[in-house]
């Protein structure tokens, strides 16, 4: 079974910065694609980053040149670096995995963005 563990969510004032991170345990296979998407009440979950295990990138426009995903592969470990929040930006964060050898996808808990000043 695989386990998404996040951490890093919380409060900050409009233009501040926080960092999501994300542990992944278990059988996660050698090859995956990690993200974070986001949902706010009422709303779709989208899309905000992912990063393959090669480092592949994608980023929902309106993150693009605020928000940096990166990975550490030896910790299975995914981090969402986000400066200049908006907003716009509050959600509920989480966590995914999809392993690329069968198409198994997993989800985080997820965690609470609050932007306001």
């Amino acid at each position: 079974q695989v386990q998404l563990v996040e951490s890093g969510g919380g409060s900050v004032q409009p233009g501040g910065s926080l960092r999501l991170s994300c542990a992944a345990s278990g059988n996660i296979g050698s090859i995956n694609v990690m993200g974070w998407y986001r949902q706010i009440l009422g709303n779709q979950r989208e899309l905000v980053a992912r990063i393959t295990t090669f480092g592949t990138t994608n980023y929902l426009d309106s993150v693009k040149g605020r928000f940096t995903i990166s990975r550490d592969n030896a910790k299975n470990t995914i981090y969402l670096q986000m400066n200049s929040l908006k907003p716009s930006d509050a959600a509920v964060y989480y966590c995914n995995l999809i392993v690329t050898s069968d198409g198994e996808t997993y989800w985080g808990q997820g965690t609470q963005v609050t932007v306001s000043s």
